[in-house]
């Protein structure tokens, strides 16, 4: 195969992966948490990530109403209590 060739096929392919998007993340998230109690009442969201290839721990990150994300501590109380209570809630509604 000619150097032009090879050149030309390298540059190709390169073009082709530049773009591409990753499976996801391949870290944690979550580099610190937080266990003290956040009302609820100040929370717009929250999204809990289960353990994975990612992470080696669950993870669950709170956004409040004024846009700050807040990585929560899994094992603390009030969050477990609060984890609970959703999904309660999302089973009652099936």
């Amino acid at each position: 195969m000619s150097p032009h060739l090879r050149l030309l096929l390298l540059l190709l392919a390169a073009a082709l992966c530049e773009g591409a998007p990753l499976a996801g993340e391949l870290r944690c998230r979550c580099v610190r948490t937080v266990s003290q109690l956040i009302p609820p009442r100040r929370l717009a969201r929250l999204e809990l990530l289960p353990e994975g290839p990612h992470c080696a721990v669950p993870e669950v990150i709170a956004t409040t109403k004024r846009g700050q994300t807040i990585c929560l501590s899994p094992a603390a109380p009030w969050v477990k209590l609060l984890l609970n209570s959703i999904l309660r809630s999302s089973r009652n509604k099936l």
